[in-house]
Formats: structure tokens, C-alpha cells, sequence
């Protein structure tokens, strides 16, 4: 059933935590799941981060109505979508449509360079960017382009120093194959579950400036996270706070809130905001969901609790596990095996559940596990005490 967005609250008065909560679900489809085709809602909840490759598919399951197990992979296959290392330096998945903008914003952010001792991009550098990307109009593997990169730079002396070749031959020139305009490629040219290990130049035409990529990547957060102030945005994308509020300051067609902590919040003036008691269904979210990681990490309670901050972000790995939500905020972890022949989800809740909810996180559950494992021989769910 389709939830109405509510009107803003007055000027004067805060928007609370759980009204923030509700309009993030709304925008994610974790309120009513999106009914439209893939590529527009990835459009429509913003870039994906997928540094565990099984993830893409389950963050799509749990935001939409029809989604097969092939479909994130048809949708690659057709160039719907793009899968690079963009924001934060970190792999992401967009549509093909605001793949420009993503790339021209992290190309331009903290983690833009991929120099790590020289500093600034000379005019070499560029030819040899260029003459990589013709390279890479080929799909071709990590190791070639980290030849081809070392080759280049025995034919143009003196280009970047000595430290830099040092370090960056010990990285396997990892920061240079790396950048925003290289994507990601399967091996033998077919999409599936199987992490894609190939790199290709990215097929955009024209690439925008960098003031005009930041509104369009202002808009897509708003849209997929908002209300949102401008460190949330900055943190996001790993730029310095300074232009992003300039920037969302002079989009005189924004709305702006306030929070209860004070802040200047901004937002799509048509986008959902639902009333703050809108009912919100249990959901499972996969490895690094992007839902959780979209704000400065101390605003990020909207939807994580800060009492599990510490259980779901393993900080030794850098790893973020796999949650599931209860009333719109995560309430547990779930992890994934398969043993002779049987595909079992595991549910570890961090809070008592009642007996409803236990019920509707294990149907929500089995349908995952099916998704995720559809060639196991039988699949199960179990909630560990």
C-alpha cells in the first residue's frame, strides 16, 4: 500500500529522530517496496555500496517487489548499471544515467588522487589517464593495467618521483587502476553471483564539471537519505564540508528542517516525509547497506542505534555485517552458510523480539534465503537465542 508523505513540519519546530526514520525508509523502499524497474530504483535509493559482491542482489530484494536473483546481473549486462570505485574511495553501484556525476564527484574528493606522495596532477598525468583508459577500452585485469601503467612511465622519466614508483609499485599501482573512470568487468564477459575481477573504462561520453556533478549528487542524496544537513552529504562523498553547504545553500528550490540537535537539514521540497508513527515492517539488509553508512557517523542513529554501533561495524576489518530492522531501526545481525546442500539464515537479534516480530523477520528471512541461495536443495531459518 502506497504511504503518503506528510507535510513538513513548521518551520519552527524540530523534525524529530523517528519522523527522519520514517522518510529515510520511505526513500529506500524499506516502508512499501518499489514497484518500478531495477535500474530506476537504484536510481531512486542512491549509489549501493558493494565491497561484498553478494550483497547487490539482496539490497535489491529487500527494497522491491519482483526481483529474481539474475536481475542485478541482466541489468550490468545491458548497461543499466555500472559498478566502480567511487564515493570514499569505496566500490558502488549506480545507474549507468548518474554514473558521470559519481565518478566527476570522487574524482574531485579527499580520495580523488591516486598520487600518495607527489601531490597534483600535472599535465602528464593526464595523458596518462588517457592513454590508460584507451587501454582499458578493452576489459582488462589488474595486473595489465599495473604493467601498462609501469611501462608508460619508463617512456616518460622523471614524471612522478622515485618514492612515488616505489610506493606504488609495492600497491601494484592499486590506487591508479582504481580511480572513478575504470569499472568493474566480469570475466568472460557473463554477470553473475561470481566477484568480477576484470577493470574497463568507464563508457561515459563527456564528463561533467565538478560544481555541476556536485548539485547532481547533492539531489541524488536527498533523494535516497534526506532530510540531511551538509556534513552528512560531505562525509558521504569524502569532500571538505565547506563547498557541499555552499552548494545546498544556493539550491533556493530545497526545503530546509531543523533537527533536534539544532541542525540545518535540507531536502527534495516533493520528497516523502511520512507521518513519524507510520507503521515500518521488518527487513534484513545486506553486508555495508549504504542506509547506514549515508550520514556523519555520529547522525547515522536515525537508523542504527548507538549501543549496537559497535556489534555491527567490526573495526579490525572494516567490515559492516549484515542487519535487520524492527520498527525501522536495526535490531540484529543475520549471516548466511550453506552445508550439504542446505542454505541456512541465521538471525541474531540484539534486543528481545516478540513473538509477531520473530514471526514476520523469519517469513521476510526465508524469502531471503531463497533469493540469495536458489540452488541450495533446502533452505532454512533459524533464530539464534
Amino acid at each position: 500500500m502506497r504511504r503518503e508523505a506528510a507535510a513538513s513540519p513548521p518551520a519552527d519546530e524540530p523534525i524529530g529522530e523517528r519522523a527522519l526514520n520514517r522518510a529515510l525508509l520511505a526513500r529506500q523502499g524499506l516502508l512499501d517496496r518499489m514497484t518500478t524497474p531495477i535500474d530506476q530504483v537504484v536510481a531512486a535509493v542512491g549509489a549501493l555500496q558493494m565491497q561484498y559482491w553478494p550483497a547487490l542482489g539482496p539490497a535489491l530484494w529487500t527494497r522491491m517487489t519482483d526481483c529474481s536473483p539474475d536481475d542485478p546481473f541482466r541489468a550490468h549486462a545491458a548497461g543499466e548499471l555500472l559498478t566502480g570505485t567511487l564515493l570514499r574511495g569505496t566500490i558502488h553501484t549506480v545507474t549507468a544515467a548518474d554514473y558521470p556525476a559519481y565518478a566527476a564527484v570522487t574524482a574531485a574528493s579527499k580520495v580523488g588522487t591516486w598520487l600518495r606522495v607527489d601531490r597534483g596532477p600535472g599535465p602528464e598525468l593526464l595523458d596518462l589517464e588517457r592513454d590508460l583508459l584507451q587501454h582499458a577500452a578493452t576489459p582488462r585485469t589488474a595486473d595489465e593495467l599495473a604493467e601498462f601503467v609501469q611501462a608508460w612511465l619508463a617512456r616518460h622519466p622523471g614524471v612522478v618521483s622515485d618514492a612515488e614508483l616505489e610506493l606504488q609499485g609495492r600497491l601494484n599501482w592499486r590506487t591508479v587502476r582504481s580511480q572513478p573512470w575504470i569499472i568493474r568487468e566480469p570475466v568472460g564477459g557473463q554477470w553473475g553471483p561470481k566477484t568480477s575481477t576484470l577493470l574497463r573504462a568507464a563508457p561515459v561520453a563527456q564528463r561533467p564539471a565538478p560544481d555541476e556533478a556536485l548539485r547532481t549528487v547533492v539531489r541524488c542524496h536527498l533523494r535516497a537519505f534526506g532530510p540531511a544537513a551538509a556534513e552528512d552529504v560531505a562525509s558521504w562523498i569524502a569532500w571538505n564540508i565547506t563547498p557541499v553547504r555552499k552548494a545546498l545553500e544556493q539550491m533556493d528550490d530545497l526545503a530546509t528542517l531543523v533537527d533536534e540537535a539544532g541542525r540545518v537539514l535540507y531536502d527534495l521540497a516533493d520528497a516523502p516525509r511520512p507521518d513519524p508513527d507510520t507503521p515500518a515492517p521488518a527487513r534484513l539488509l545486506p553486508w555495508f547497506d549504504s542506509a547506514l553508512l549515508a550520514y556523519a557517523p555520529k547522525w547515522r542513529t536515525r537508523i542504527l542505534p548507538a549501543e549496537y554501533k559497535d556489534v555491527v561495524w567490526v573495526k579490525v576489518n572494516g567490515q559492516l555485517k549484515p542487519t535487520f530492522l524492527v520498527d525501522g531501526r536495526v535490531a540484529g545481525t543475520w549471516s548466511l552458510a550453506t552445508a550439504r546442500g542446505t542454505a541456512t539464515l541465521t538471525l541474531t537479534p540484539l534486543q528481545p523480539l516478540a513473538a509477531t516480530t520473530r514471526k514476520e523477520l523469519v517469513g521476510e528471512a526465508e524469502g531471503l534465503v531463497r533469493f540469495a541461495q536458489p540452488q541450495a536443495k533446502a533452505h532454512e531459518v533459524v533464530v539464534a537465542d
